[in-house]
């Protein structure tokens, strides 16, 4: 039996190379077998933290009768939906639209032109053979009814208009998008909605600038922040309803103390189980970790929080320990299984805590911890709802734990390195890098930032993904380009690197020339990308920032930056939809509300001109960075610098490093001292 997948670039499918099942990789060859042999494509997609994925593998691929059924009936094609979001997207899509659903593995059957017409999720092996059975069958038998059916489907899915879009988001819109989120939001225990809870990631930066612009704060430079409430959520506001930073605020907490976040070693899972932040569904994600430690860095900077402060420091810490490839880019995700077993790494028993510590420490961390059982078997996913009372015990019982813990065998990991999501990172990590002072984090940012300015760049053209400092090869989606872009933007603010700047603007060029959609969207594909039955749009968050959403905010920044009115306007367009989202469906537009604040903001622009090794400059910049102002852009560079517009014209001051904040590039007079700055930046 032949190997198609032992020279693949993704993990997820090299878990597979090995079963009986004689697997395609997507693309010609497998359309082209399916037509020569007159039998559908049976498609499976996956990931590799899925857990059930691992299952379904284990009952069905791994089984020789199975295999045995589906060689014979079926071409298989084997797909890692984070390798190739396109055809996941229009499969979930199609899935969704027949069995009101949707999920991974994701199966679906299809003619070999790639139409389907039956889908479905995770199939128990007994129920899969008969499934297996019963669409031979009427392949065989029935093959008019059959492409009938797949050609309603097809039609029905692109008959689906665009979702409608509106004008640019008013200040009054975002107040109504702060009711609706409160009106979900579960006071109690903090997030959005019951059981099961995510990570709203997206909306909590929304919140966070929307409280940033309601109640204007020192900073964190300037101290712990007093204690103070926002005057109510903006206009229109209801009696009660609870702010925009208290309800950031409850739900990061409640987060940084559940069992969501893992409590020694740093790193949130995918998401709780229940409405209490309890149990996880265990994988972890780089795009969770990403987005939240971005946030809770932001909610540090906004408040003085010092959960914020160690929960980000942590995260960070997490990300370069745990995650990081050889060639400096950041892997995927951790498996949720370790020996089969979902969450076995991360559960503890009493028994074992006693048998690490000892009888007194243990017994002291077992409350510290909630350790009550709370997950299967007598196991406990380890909480910490208070501060300990003695740090010093508690950072000892801790090591010890995670040294213990050091020995029990590893969840899997993929390795590969996807652009957006690495665009993710490199943003969270160079601007915590620059709020703690922390260069390590700053340079593991510029290491990512180098990785995909070289191996993922074929031309102008973007690659998604790489493994072992080889790209594979699919091109980048929309995601791709916002998100690098997004952080290498982010990375030029923190570090000054104009190359940044520029390999930004590139990204963003192609984002405008290859996927608009010409009314102001963006399809998620290129226009020179692969043909599938239907050429994905979806403008709203998911798990990561749309596609969309995602080119609005660096568009914005990039016009910040450059006073360019085309990139502007592309990124109001964009934003649209928000206006039509906000009311009823905020929880879906979060990134696309936090970049509209920006918008509505300015956003304000701080330009920091002086030498890059005087400390009067590096003080002005740090000053800049720690400013909660949304969607906040930082130019730095040397006296008479080129590249950058915003720096074009702006000198000195009587010899001093000088800081001019603007808004739409029209900028007030300079100023050389941090505390000018932060009384210009709150102004």
């Amino acid at each position: 039996m032949m190997n198609r997948l032992k020279d693949a670039t993704s993990p997820y499918l090299l878990q597979h190379a090995d079963n009986p099942v004689e697997w395609f990789e997507w693309g010609e060859d497998a359309f082209a077998e399916a037509a020569r042999r007159n039998v559908p494509l049976l498609i499976s997609v996956g990931y590799s933290a899925c857990h059930w994925c691992h299952v379904m593998a284990h009952e069905s691929f791994e089984d020789e009768g199975t295999a045995a059924l589906m060689n014979e009936h079926f071409v298989n094609v084997k797909v890692d939906r984070e390798e190739r979001p396109d055809v996941d997207a229009v499969y979930m899509a199609a899935t969704q639209a027949m069995t009101g659903q949707g999920g991974w593995p994701m199966t679906v059957f299809a003619t070999p032109e790639g139409h389907p017409f039956y889908t479905g999720t995770y199939f128990p092996r007994p129920q899969f053979q008969r499934l297996l059975a019963g669409v031979s069958n009427a392949w065989n038998g029935d093959r008019e009814a059959v492409l009938e059916q797949s050609s309603k489907i097809v039609e029905a899915l692109n008959e689906r208009s665009a979702l409608p879009s509106g004008p640019l988001p008013t200040p009054d819109t975002l107040a109504r998008a702060v009711q609706s989120l409160s009106r979900s939001f579960d006071q109690v225990r903090g997030g959005f909605g019951g059981a099961p809870k995510f990570p709203p990631s997206m909306a909590l930066e929304f919140l966070l600038r929307y409280g940033a612009a309601a109640e204007p704060r020192t900073g964190a430079e300037g101290g712990e922040p007093e204690d103070r409430r926002e005057p109510g959520a903006g206009a229109g506001a209801e009696a009660g309803t609870p702010t925009a930073t208290a309800m950031a605020g409850r739900t990061l907490e409640a987060m940084a103390r559940g069992g969501i976040y893992d409590q020694l070693g740093g790193g949130f899972a995918r998401y709780s189980v229940d409405a209490d932040w309890v149990v996880p569904h265990f994988e972890k994600m780089l795009y969770d970790n990403a987005l939240l430690l971005r946030v809770y860095a932001h909610w540090w900077r906004l408040t003085g929080s010092a959960l914020g402060r160690r929960v980000a420091l942590e995260t960070a810490d997490w990300l370069l320990a745990e995650m990081r490839t050889p060639e400096g880019g950041f892997a995927s995700a951790l498996d949720a299984d370790s020996e089969g077993v979902e969450g076995k790494f991360y559960a503890w028993t009493p028994e074992e805590i006693h048998e690490v510590l000892g009888e007194e420490d243990g017994a002291w961390a077992v409350a510290l911890y909630e350790v009550t059982g709370t997950f299967e078997h007598g196991t406990s996913v380890l909480q910490l709802l208070s501060d300990p009372d003695d740090a010093e015990r508690s950072a000892r019982v801790r090591a010890e734990l995670l040294a213990a813990r050091a020995h029990r065998v590893r969840p899997g990991r993929d390795d590969k390195v996807v652009a957006a999501w690495n665009g993710l990172a490199i943003a969270a990590l160079a601007e915590t890098g620059a709020l703690f002072d922390r260069p390590d984090l700053v340079e593991a940012a510029r290491a990512a930032a180098v990785l995909l300015d070289g191996s993922h760049m074929d031309g102008d053209r973007l690659l998604r993904t790489s493994r072992d400092g080889r790209a594979g090869a699919n091109a980048g989606v929309l995601e791709d380009y916002a998100d690098l872009a997004e952080g290498l933007l982010t990375l030029y603010g923190v570090t000054g690197e104009v190359r940044w700047f520029h390999r930004a603007g590139a990204l963003l060029e192609t984002v405008l020339d290859r996927f608009a959609d010409g009314s102001g969207g963006f399809f998620d594909t290129a226009d020179d990308a692969e043909r599938l039955f239907q050429r994905p749009q979806d403008p709203t968050d998911n798990a990561t920032p749309s596609g969309q959403f995602a080119a609005a905010g660096a568009l914005l920044s990039y016009a910040a930056l450059t006073g360019s009115a085309r990139h502007r306007e592309a990124a109001e367009a964009a934003l649209g939809t928000v206006t039509v989202l906000a009311d009823k469906h905020a929880r879906f537009a979060g990134w696309g509300l936090a970049v509209a604040q920006a918008a509505v903001s300015g956003p304000v622009e701080a330009a920091i001109v002086g030498p890059l090794d005087d400390p009067a400059t590096s003080a002005l910049h740090r000053t800049a960075l720690l400013s909660p102002a949304p969607g906040l852009v930082v130019a730095l560079g040397e006296p008479g610098s080129a590249g950058v517009p915003l720096l074009e014209g702006r000198g000195l001051l009587d010899g001093a490093p000088a800081a001019y904040v603007c808004r739409g590039f029209t900028c007030r007079m300079p100023v050389t001292t941090p505390a000018g700055l932060r009384a210009e930046l709150a102004s």
